[in-house]
């Protein structure tokens, strides 16, 4: 069953290790194929160098498997409720990269201070609360997603497509698996740059409004420039 999607699936989570945004098996990537319902996410616990396509566990959006050998990743549940409350989300990634991880263990976003950062992210990336003591022991991988979608609620969230969890890690998400990598790449990129900006000066202010306008919009909407076009 959507072995296309397993495929894509694998692919995307074995770009992980390759661009250095996980250690052991510390991450997860799913996507989710609009027609079924249905999504393909990475087993838990299972070595990145172990992974085959056919081991993608196929999930729908009531966390019942519908296909797979392995137990879902861990954190099924929150991609479940990004999917769920964030329906222009089509893949997710989940990481603990050291980086990001860093910002959001010490629970503060990342604000724009150049243009990589506009490129792609619009504003500061945020950091969301701390689960309560009720929050973590009722439903914690739930909660997480639910605290997500409330954080991103009214908001462009296809336009800011990342985010830290206080304490914990990071989620981005895009149009794809692939994106959503990709994101997450751009995340990892933009946090070390970010806190080697702020040794080098830690009176910097974020870029000019003016200026993260520009790189953002000309990359994206209905105005966006960049590269070759149709």
């Amino acid at each position: 069953m959507l072995e296309a999607l397993k495929e894509r699936v694998y692919k995307a989570n074995m770009l992980l290790p390759k661009y250095n945004l996980i250690t052991f098996t510390w991450g997860n990537v799913s996507e989710i194929d609009p027609e079924t319902g249905y999504f393909a996410i990475k087993p838990s616990g299972v070595e990145y160098d172990e992974l085959k396509p056919e081991d993608m566990v196929i999930m729908d959006l009531d966390g019942n498997k519908i296909e797979g050998k392995y137990n879902p990743s861990s954190d099924t549940l929150t991609h479940i409720e990004i999917y769920k409350g964030m329906p222009d989300v089509r893949g997710i990634v989940h990481t603990h990269s050291p980086w990001a991880t860093s910002w959001a263990q010490a629970g503060r976003g990342i604000p724009c201070y150049g243009t990589t950062h506009a490129d792609y992210m619009y504003g500061e990336i945020p950091c969301v609360r701390n689960l309560t003591k009720e929050e973590i022991e009722e439903a914690y991988e739930k909660n997480t997603g639910v605290l997500i979608v409330e954080h991103f609620k009214d908001t462009e969230y296809m336009a800011m497509p990342a985010v830290l969890c206080k304490n914990h890690g990071t989620f981005t998400w895009g149009k794809d698996a692939h994106d959503a990598v990709h994101n997450a790449v751009v995340l990892e990129e933009v946090a070390k740059m970010a806190a080697q900006t702020e040794w080098l000066n830690k009176d910097v202010e974020p870029a000019p409004q003016e200026l993260q306008d520009k790189h953002y919009y000309r990359k994206h909407g209905a105005n966006a420039y960049y590269g070759q076009g149709k």
